[in-house]
């Protein structure tokens, strides 16, 4: 495994040191943060981000610095930022943070809950800023294989890169393998130590039954991934189509209708005037569909709520009927 992740990162992995396996990425990524950060510490967090790594790095006694994702300056898109709107983070804010003392970047990638996937030349500045300032990086990776028309930039490939960052990834989502309570981290070894203490304290190890799973993860599924991706690809034009049709209730996509990462479609409905946590509220008890409600993914996220569309077809298409039926309620 260590072969195939390091083919895939662009960068050798040692097995013995650099590479910790974890019931879940969710406590690979918590003992990942643990080993990095102490009560008082300042992170740097992307905005909006993975709704579970704030709680973490306050559960941490760190404090946060919000850094904005924004339009892409290099795009030409109807927002600004290519031509589906595409967010990038904003790179001045974040020199700022670790320029006013932020010990580590904390990040996913692809975006969660955007879609968002960060150009080469974006990663590269990451990378620089995290050297200039003698920093570290964790990247959560976990739909690095759910990207759909280019392969996904690796921040651990970037010159200086694989001493100072840190990578969590599983075959929770793509593969749906999330029963078998998974999750990889490659990183440095005394931050692969560190996670590893605190793992033993907390649940001892990854399940012995399930480790053997990935002697075959990233070797012999890709035929499965390709079907699943085409599958995928299909349901975002669906719900692009979708949000298109809903025009007319103030809708859009932050970060455009097809993200090019994960299986989310993140809906800024602030145009509706409705707290977050009533327009979820509604949409399960009215249309049946489970939604995060933005505030959840941090500060930017407010007014937002994100939908995955994984889901079977004929199913779906009912289900954002019964949606588009619950929000025109809402905005009476």
């Amino acid at each position: 495994m260590a072969e195939e992740l390091g083919r895939r990162l662009g960068t050798a992995v040692d097995p013995d040191r650099e590479l910790l396996l974890a019931p879940g990425s969710q406590a690979g990524l918590f003992a990942t943060l643990a080993a990095l950060v102490s009560p008082g510490d300042t992170v740097a967090l992307l905005d909006p981000d993975y709704l579970f790594s704030e709680r973490i790095l306050r559960l941490l006694g760190a404090h946060v610095h919000h850094v904005p994702l924004v339009p892409d300056p290099a795009g030409g898109g109807p927002d600004g930022g290519g031509p589906d709107g595409g967010l990038v983070p904003d790179l001045d804010e974040l020199a700022a943070a670790l320029r006013g003392g932020a010990s580590a970047v904390l990040f996913s990638h692809p975006n969660n809950p955007t879609g968002a996937v960060y150009p080469p030349g974006v990663l590269a500045a990451i990378a620089a800023l995290v050297r200039e300032h003698d920093a570290c990086a964790v990247v959560d990776e976990l739909y690095a294989r759910l990207v759909y028309d280019a392969p996904l930039p690796r921040l651990a490939a970037e010159p200086g890169m694989r001493g100072r960052c840190a990578t969590v990834t599983g075959p929770s989502k793509t593969e749906s393998l999330s029963g078998y309570r998974l999750g990889v981290v490659v990183a440095p070894p005394d931050v692969v130590d560190g996670a590893e203490d605190v793992l033993a304290a907390m649940s001892l190890r990854a399940p012995a039954y399930a480790q053997h799973l990935l002697t075959r993860w990233l070797r012999d599924d890709e035929d499965f991934v390709q079907g699943r991706l085409a599958e995928l690809r299909g349901l975002r034009e669906q719900t692009a189509a979708w949000l298109a049709e809903a025009a007319d209730l103030g809708l859009r996509a932050r970060g455009g209708p097809r993200p090019p990462g994960t299986a989310y479609l993140f809906v800024d409905a602030s145009a509706l005037g409705v707290p977050d946590h009533v327009l979820a509220d509604r949409l399960v008890r009215e249309a049946g569909v489970l939604v995060s409600p933005g505030y959840q993914f941090g500060p930017r996220g407010i007014g937002s709520f994100r939908v995955c569309y994984a889901r079977d077809e004929a199913v779906w298409a009912a289900a954002l009927g019964r949606m588009t039926a619950a929000l025109r309620t809402l905005a009476r």
